[in-house]
């Protein structure tokens, strides 16, 4: 007898794992490939404190930056929040704590958080501010800081495609930091656009295992304005 393995929840369920102080790392890039089911429900929800990881802080109406504009946020890890002026406006008010990276950075350090390393081994920023209180390596004549992994307790995603054990498949540059937050958090959670049965995804164009995902959750669709419309 064949067993059947189904990720997939009710919204309702997949939020029990999103309190309040949860630290939340999110996939998209100015709102393309954030979930907006999900955010949308941690809204609902009246979830607050969160420590947010991501690329960015999305727009003041758009994507992650819901829950920035919402004042549900405590702190952001990321590497830019220039296109949403409330962001700025918390940080400069001490409401909300920013940390930046650079992009390419901020991307090794979720990445290495995935595959359980303990960080990685950068040159930007030596001899600048970003040095204060690094730790220094030379490897083959070359000196180094030493970054810590990033990883959280819930991961956020949003994919085109899923199979009810969670392989993904990613809408083109919607991909960008969704595989990588997919691998970096205790909990995943994805919410897609359409769910298959298991084998009818082609293999060769998932691009995120069905084993990093814990909880499938069918979106509802993007319903924000985008900046450019």
């Amino acid at each position: 007898m064949e067993q059947t393995v189904s990720k997939v929840v009710s919204l309702d369920e997949a939020l029990t794992h999103i309190i309040d102080g949860t630290t939340l790392m999110f996939g998209g890039f100015g709102g393309v490939g954030n979930p907006p089911t999900i955010i949308d429900g941690i809204l609902r929800k009246g979830v607050t404190d969160l420590d947010l990881i991501g690329n960015d802080s999305g727009f003041p109406d758009i994507g992650i930056g819901r829950l920035v504009t919402a004042e549900r946020a405590r702190s952001l890890i990321t590497s830019h929040i220039g296109s949403n002026p409330n962001a700025g406006r918390l940080m400069t008010e001490g409401k909300m704590k920013v940390t930046f990276y650079p992009q390419g950075t901020l991307a090794e350090k979720i990445r290495a958080g995935g595959m359980g390393l303990g960080g990685i081994l950068v040159d930007v920023g030596l001899g600048t501010i970003v040095e204060e209180g690094k730790k220094r390596i030379e490897v083959e004549g070359k000196t180094y800081m030493v970054e810590p992994a990033l990883t959280a307790q819930v991961g956020i995603v949003h994919a085109l495609k899923a199979d009810e054990y969670g392989n993904l498949i990613y809408d083109k540059s919607a991909r960008n930091f969704n595989p990588l937050v997919a691998m970096a958090a205790d909990i995943t959670i994805a919410e897609v656009e359409e769910i298959v049965p298991r084998g009818e995804l082609d293999p060769e164009c998932i691009v995120t295992p069905g084993v990093y995902v814990d909880y499938i959750v069918k979106s509802e669709g993007v319903n924000w304005k985008w900046a450019w419309e």
